[in-house]
């Protein structure tokens, strides 16, 4: 969820015997699927998210919400029931009613959960949700540093452990957000940081899991979220022409686009603007100085923070925001130059493209509040454009969570009930 801060989310399981060897052979071979990032306009799909967000809900209740006919609403209701992804509420149905239409549904979310991975630079976040994308639980390894073939398959397999947790509930879909380069056809991921090349992404965590898997960018990720997640947008249409930035600063940065409600994803991947100019002296890798990541990342704030004596010894973000909470004057002014250098960066991005919106995610941001009022106050200074709709994401310091469980989620909010045949196939 955003809120508003700147001022100056078939059966429990196969029955045994049913499967035949062709079925059994062709799970054998990794499903990857392209994610879908956006608000889908399908009957099926406005049905299933008006569930999500206001079930309980009535059949004509359901029709107003969506703008469909009753005919139609009782037509997809009737599919989502026949493939476990609603169930009836007759308990709940008014005193003295007559017929079906009056009788509740909601999203049979129990039977089931998606796997979501976030790989970042440092950490990889694991996370168990159910259909409706509330998160049931999350787990951090350290992202492993071994060629990406070895690193992958440990991944998975702390995946595949974490989800036996909930062993009553089935797993239908596994979704990764990853930095870098990513194919989301193919699940091929280039990623710098962490030296791969062609990273086979999609095809070891789906052979690891056995699950389908869709892999996306995690910045286009992270605005899906936003989009799919959230209570004030997951009943929502947007317009055509509904335009939104979503700025990301943690140990990377990046920026991702959405427009009429989904989000955009350019054919060749994402761009970047690791290496927008601030002005700093910050060196960077690439032999330029003042470069955005180079100055606003975790790992260049903590290098100045050994090197300014704040930090010694293993040096970390969690001990430099308690060392400015309790009153450390040097560690204080480093997160709030940060803080400024993010708000003028991103208000001359936002005066590039002038979205409606602007959703503001990651630590970079949420990790200190006391940086919040700077980054609003070089926003004002730097911005030549009227004020609108500026935000803090409310998933806090979890956006990594939520954007790997929206590309989890995303084929069952897009089209329900393909995704529950391919998942049950």
């Amino acid at each position: 969820m955003s809120v508003p801060t700147l001022s100056p989310a078939l059966s429990n399981s196969a029955r045994p015997g049913t499967a035949s060897r062709t079925a059994r052979g062709a799970r054998s071979r990794p499903v990857i699927v392209a994610p879908e990032l956006g608000l889908s306009d399908t009957p099926a799909a406005a049905v299933f998210r008006v569930a999500r967000a206001r079930g309980p809900i009535a059949r004509d209740a359901a029709a107003k919400a969506t703008g469909l006919s009753i005919a139609t609403v009782n037509r997809q209701v009737s599919a989502l029931l026949d493939i476990g992804v609603l169930r009836e509420r007759a308990d709940l149905a008014p005193s003295g009613a007559v017929g079906r239409p009056r009788v509740p549904f909601e999203v049979d979310h129990d039977p089931y959960l998606t796997v979501g991975i976030h790989i970042g630079a440092v950490v990889t976040s694991i996370i168990a949700s159910d259909i409706r994308g509330k998160v049931l639980g999350a787990v951090e390894v350290p992202t492993p540093r071994s060629p990406a073939p070895e690193a992958l398959a440990s991944i998975a397999r702390s995946a595949r452990a974490f989800a036996s947790r909930w062993h009553r509930r089935r797993p239908l879909w596994a979704g990764v957000a990853i930095g870098g380069r990513v194919d989301t056809r193919t699940g091929v991921v280039d990623h710098p940081r962490l030296g791969w090349s062609e990273a086979q992404v999609g095809a070891v965590v789906a052979a690891g899991l056995g699950l389908p898997v869709s892999v996306a960018p995690h910045v286009e990720a992270m605005a899906a979220s936003e989009l799919l997640l959230t209570p004030d947008q997951v009943d929502t249409t947007t317009g055509p022409g509904d335009t939104g930035l979503y700025f990301y600063a943690r140990e990377t940065a990046g920026i991702a686009i959405t427009i009429g409600g989904r989000v955009h994803t350019p054919s060749n991947g994402p761009g970047s603007i690791a290496h927008l100019p601030t002005g700093s002296s910050s060196q960077c890798s690439c032999g330029s100085t003042g470069c955005l990541e180079a100055t606003v990342s975790d790992r260049a704030v903590l290098t100045a923070a050994v090197d300014a004596g704040i930090l010694d010894g293993t040096p970390s973000m969690t001990a430099l925001v308690k060392a400015a909470a309790d009153g450390s004057v040097p560690a204080h002014d480093l997160l709030v130059d940060r803080a400024r250098v993010l708000g003028r960066t991103v208000a001359i991005l936002r005066d590039l493209f002038n979205p409606d919106r602007v959703i503001l995610g990651g630590q970079a941001f949420t990790a200190y509040e006391a940086g919040i009022p700077h980054v609003a106050s070089a926003f004002a200074q730097a911005s030549s454009l009227e004020r609108k709709d500026i935000r803090i994401t409310g998933f806090g310091n979890r956006v990594q969570e939520y954007a790997s469980t929206v590309v989890s989620l995303s084929g069952v909010f897009s089209d329900p009930v393909s995704a529950m045949r391919r998942a049950s196939a």
